[in-house]
């Protein structure tokens, strides 16, 4: 009975062999096989001239802005135009009823002629007192009273005439025209409402003018920004209302990419404000389209250097250590390595690199995550079609 008690004993042992030997026969096996070095997308630097540029928020204001308000009182009595249509200088906008104006100077013309008829008798009664014998056949005194009433009525005619002309301008003053061509606003008092008209007190306002083409960018620049500018403008210019700034600027609306409507500053402010330390400027752009409205929103670009070679790439090839920004450098035997860089602006959708970079190298553009510093990558040189396609991205 006792070889039966070691039996179990045996059988794990055996069990356990079988595991061991296995282990053992595995040891010549081949070690697996290291991955593949990752492919990415190498690209050169773009060369391009580029300029040295600031950016201003503004808005646009119109180059003359004019309320109409009559000169005189009186019942509206036409309108000669559609709310919000383009208008000339000289085109009739509203009539005045006329009617009492056109008696009053019917009024004023008889005036006239009455102080007309009582000239000529005071000049004919002192001709024939001047030709009596002083003293004899008229006295002084008769004399000077003829010579006096010959010189109030010749005032009087003076008088009458002003009161002529003034009742003519009233006249005239019945029908407004605009004072300037541009786009006029909806009218503000509908036909037989009293007007009131005048130079003072409350008048009423009929409509608004407001001129388009040209139109006016105002905004804001910094006190370093304008000695900045100062410095780049001509000393001889100095006195004139730009102070010589005659810098090329640019201007794009809110829904546009590119900076394409061109104009020039033609005013800058006499004084910087003491609160925010800024001065106001004014640019001068052509609307003939009539696009830009005053009261909207822009951002101008003003150049501030001369155009100068500079390398761009794509913000895809950019990334970030702590506080620096590199990107991956491939060498000739395809390691990458990480090269530290100056950021500039932004320039058609890719980004201006100031320092830091070489045209010579051959930057990762694609497959950026992938890279990590010094290993060994599969280049594959970007095609031009490509190069275009991320500038396409850059820019949206």
């Amino acid at each position: 009975m006792q070889p039966h008690r070691f039996r179990p004993a045996l059988m794990g042992i055996l069990l356990l062999a079988l595991p061991l030997a296995a282990c053992g026969e595995t040891k010549p096996a081949a070690q697996s096989a290291a991955p593949p070095p990752p492919k990415v997308t190498v690209a050169k630097p773009v060369q391009k001239l580029v300029s040295d540029y600031d950016e201003y928020v503004g808005r646009f204001v119109a180059y003359d802005f004019v309320e109409v308000r009559g000169r005189v009182s009186g019942y509206l009595d036409k309108i000669h135009f559609t709310d919000g249509q383009l208008v000339k200088a000289g085109d009739d906008l509203f009539t005045i009823d006329r009617r009492p104006f056109e008696a009053s100077l019917d009024q004023a013309k008889a005036a006239l002629e009455q102080a007309k008829a009582n000239l000529a008798f005071a000049e004919a009664d002192l001709k024939r007192g001047s030709n009596l014998v002083p003293g004899t056949s008229i006295t002084q005194q008769t004399l000077d009273q003829r010579t006096q009433a010959k010189r109030v009525a010749a005032a009087s005619v003076t008088a009458q005439e002003a009161a002529v002309r003034q009742a003519e301008l009233d006249l005239q003053f019945t029908e407004l025209k605009s004072p300037v061509s541009g786009r006029i606003g909806d009218r503000r008092v509908s036909i037989g409402n009293l007007v009131a008209g005048g130079t003072a007190g409350n008048t009423t306002l009929l409509a608004t003018v407001a001129t388009v083409d040209p139109i006016r960018f105002e905004f804001t620049m910094d006190e370093a920004s304008y000695l900045r500018y100062l410095n780049a403008a001509s000393a001889q210019a100095s006195s004139s209302a730009n102070r010589g700034m005659s810098l090329p600027v640019r201007l794009k609306l809110i829904d546009e990419t590119d900076f394409k409507h061109e104009g020039k500053i033609d005013f800058v402010d006499n004084v910087i404000d003491r609160s925010s330390g800024t001065i106001r400027a004014r640019a001068e752009f052509s609307n003939p389209d009539r696009k830009l409205t005053p009261g909207m929103f822009g951002r101008i670009q003003i150049t501030i250097a001369k155009p100068e070679m500079a390398l761009l790439v794509p913000d895809a090839a950019i990334a970030t250590e702590q506080v620096r920004k590199f990107v991956y450098a491939v060498s000739p035997d395809g390691v990458a390595n990480p090269k530290y860089v100056t950021l500039g602006p932004i320039v058609d959708g890719l980004r201006v690199i100031s320092g830091g970079l070489d045209a010579h190298d051959s930057i990762v553009v694609n497959g950026l995550m992938r890279v990590r510093p010094g290993i060994k990558v599969e280049p594959e040189q970007a095609t031009a079609k490509s190069e275009a396609k991320e500038t396409v991205v850059g820019t949206n």
